[in-house]
């Protein structure tokens, strides 16, 4: 089963690539491993594909180290060096720094996340790589619309492969055809040494918990629920929604822009 389960996410980690062009010749990637089952995924299988590409690239694993109480940082510096990879641990005390500045009620995700990014990034331009691996998946996808969609009114996921906004950085996401279902159990199958988050993970009520919960509450009633939304993200139909700017860069007919324009509409019951 763990050869087949490997083809099939090997698969999905190639398509993405030929898609959306992840993985190129003379590539250096940084490989971006916290620990948890996606990004310990993500490294075993790109080291895969790399066996197989028609074409060299390298990769090199780096770990953020936030000095979170009680992280075992010796776990993946063994790891590392028990595989054979490439490897780097860059120490930042972010700990610190998403206490502090995280008002009380509110998730550490946000912040924390943009911290460790911003150290990645100039890790990144450091070694002289030309892509950073994140390990973001199919279902990470497709929570992201629905939070954006329920809670900041906009339709938007992740994008297999986008610049950063510093303008230099290219981020990529492998795994974005692979479901979590298939890399929780190839990581349980493979023994990868997974090191669970505490700073987040304790906290109650985290909208993506919610939405996780959702989503699976609808799949025990309609199977290929994740599916069928992420399928939705590669197949948009702009003109039936509502995007004013957007209509009107893809050459749709101008909408009505002033409210001098509007206002004889609004008005006209009122003038009847």
């Amino acid at each position: 089963m763990s050869d087949r389960l490997q083809h099939r996410l090997l698969t999905q980690l190639a398509r993405a690539s030929m898609e959306h062009q992840l993985l190129e010749p003379g590539d250096r990637v940084l490989v971006a491993v916290s620990g948890g089952k996606d990004s310990l995924c993500m490294l075993h299988l790109l080291r895969e594909i790399k066996k197989r590409a028609p074409f060299e690239f390298s990769i090199i694993a780096v770990n953020v180290d936030q000095k979170q109480p009680g992280f075992p940082d010796d776990v993946l510096p063994k790891y590392f060096e028990a595989q054979g990879y490439e490897f780097e641990i860059v120490e930042d005390d972010t700990y610190s720094v998403v206490k502090e500045k995280t008002p009380e009620g509110k998730t550490y995700c946000s912040l924390c996340s943009r911290l460790r990014r911003g150290i990645l990034y100039t890790t990144a331009r450091r070694l002289r790589a030309t892509k950073i691996a994140l390990g973001h998946h199919r279902d990470d996808c497709i929570e992201t619309l629905m939070l954006n969609a329920f809670f900041a009114g906009q339709l938007r996921a992740m994008p297999a492969r986008f610049r950063a906004d510093d303008g230099k950085n290219i981020v990529i996401r492998p795994l974005i055809y692979c479901s979590e279902r298939d890399l929780a159990e190839f990581a349980q199958q493979q023994g990868f040494p997974i090191i669970p988050c505490n700073l987040c993970g304790s906290q109650p009520n985290l909208q993506r918990q919610r939405i996780k919960s959702l989503l699976d509450g609808l799949e025990r009633e309609h199977p290929h629920i994740r599916q069928s939304m992420f399928a939705a993200t590669t197949n948009v139909r702009y003109t039936h929604l509502l995007d004013r700017q957007l209509l009107t860069k893809l050459g749709e007919p101008e909408s009505l822009e002033s409210d001098d324009a509007v206002a004889p509409l609004v008005n006209l019951r009122s003038s009847e």
